[in-house]
């Protein structure tokens, strides 16, 4: 894989247009990948009310590459302004869309192929500065993070499909032979830079870098484990409402929650349905499918807390011996097989302790890649914070009602993740690649 990073300041023109190429190309092989491993009735059907038909998501990145490549950057004629209201994401709540006169598809084939023909002669015609849209390609890059976001989506639609498996991919690593050197890391109080002014497709919620002050504090060097949650839920955690925040609790009552998104217990072994496949829910692995308040709940019955926005990143960028801040980390050097799983190059997160070579300065593995990691922070903007090149991106969604995640999943890609990237949603979300880690203040006496 490849990604565009600080060094494409480095890059001649040509070098950095033949990059953007080699990018959107990979990325449009995964979005055909998806849905040409359905037939017809299922990319027009709606499997969840959480989600859009998989039609919906093919047809929205043709329509956004449209609008911010052909039109904006290349000056072009609409090719299909007709369709501009229904593949807008806050025009039509998802489940709503299948009742949309949505283009078929072939129909949607044909148009998302005709859009990128336009936006190849953009690429090759345009000038890559000028204007902060177009420095160092960065609508280029936003429109490959977009659709990479939706093939995530789109794969997520793919888990809540009913039906025999279509999608196949090799087993992760197993833990290698040296494992991480304890169950938590302690990371010392200290500033550190928080968020990038550099990363030249980093969005605008991750800009600009700023100083932040984050006191001691331990974090779990993996995920939580299924085996951690299996202990949580025969230990009643579902059952006591003392764990729970009072609106967690309500949900759990409301949504009758007693176990992650598709797991079933049969006698003593516990289930889940991954992509199609009924398998028993391996112990070694992150658990995955869960929500902000079941994890909270998790974390309150472990003595714990769920780390904050700050602490997970210090964790991730911080390196102590240089007192500087890291793209990934292991360093700025672009992800790789060894180091993370991603890219939907396998259907699973990696058992816990695996990707040494990820491990960040502190001892901390598997921050990147595997699942998202739900934080105890509320989505904000960092101080200084400039909409770019829309509010819809971001800034609409300020505020207390969305939560955090960090480190992307098994089926995040490399160009759409790093170690400043955040991911946002409701705390009740289930159907995301999400799990999490815990964090805990030390005590006085840790201390002296």
């Amino acid at each position: 894989m490849s990604t565009i990073g600080p060094e494409s300041a480095e890059l001649t023109p040509d070098d950095l247009k033949n990059r953007v190429a080699v990018e959107l190309e990979r990325t449009r092989q995964r979005s055909i990948a998806l849905t040409d491993a359905v037939d017809d009735d299922d990319l027009v059907a709606q499997h969840s009310p959480l989600m859009s038909p998989l039609v919906w998501d093919l047809a929205h990145v043709g329509s956004q590459e449209e609008l911010w490549l052909v039109r904006d950057v290349g000056g072009r004629a609409a090719l299909r302004p007709d369709i501009d209201d229904l593949y807008d994401a806050f025009q039509h709540s998802r489940c709503d869309r299948p009742e949309l006169p949505l283009l078929g598809p072939d129909e949607s084939r044909d148009y998302i192929a005709t859009v990128r023909d336009k936006a190849q002669d953009v690429l090759h015609r345009v000038r890559l500065d000028g204007r902060p849209l177009v420095e160092r390609a960065f609508a280029f890059g936003m429109i490959v993070q977009h659709e990479q976001q939706h093939d995530e989506t789109m794969l997520a639609t793919h888990q809540l499909r009913r039906g025999d498996p279509v999608l196949h991919a090799p087993d992760p690593p197993s833990v290698a032979e040296t494992p991480l050197p304890s169950t938590e890391v302690f990371v010392p109080a200290g500033t550190f830079t928080m968020g990038t002014s550099s990363e030249p497709w980093a969005l605008d919620n991750e800009r600009p870098a700023h100083p932040v002050h984050v006191p001691d504090f331990h974090i779990d060097a993996h995920p939580v484990t299924n085996a951690d949650f299996f202990r949580f839920i025969e230990s009643g955690g579902y059952q006591h409402p003392r764990w729970w925040s009072e609106e967690g609790w309500r949900h759990r009552e409301h949504a009758r929650l007693s176990a992650p998104l598709f797991w079933r217990r049969s006698g003593d072994t516990w289930w889940r349905r991954r992509f199609g496949r009924i398998e028993p829910v391996p112990p070694e692995e992150p658990v995955v499918h869960v929500s902000f308040h079941e994890a909270q709940a998790y974390a309150n019955w472990a003595g714990k807390r769920l780390p904050t926005e700050a602490e997970w990143e210090k964790a991730a960028r911080f390196d102590p011996a240089t007192g500087n801040s890291t793209r990934y980390p292991w360093g700025d050097r672009e992800p790789t097989p060894e180091r993370a799983n991603l890219g939907q190059r396998h259907l699973r997160p990696a058992p816990a302790g695996a990707y040494a070579a990820g491990r960040s300065p502190c001892g901390v593995g598997q921050l990147i890649g595997d699942v998202w990691e739900w934080t105890s922070s509320d989505f904000a903007a960092y101080p200084g914070f400039e909409a770019f090149p829309y509010r819809e991106y971001s800034e609409v969604f300020f505020g207390t009602s969305q939560k955090v995640l960090r480190g992307g999943s098994f089926g995040t890609d490399a160009a759409a993740c790093r170690a400043t990237f955040r991911n946002w949603d409701f705390p009740v979300r289930r159907q995301i690649f999400a799990g999490f880690r815990c964090a805990r203040t030390p005590s006085r006496d840790e201390l002296d």
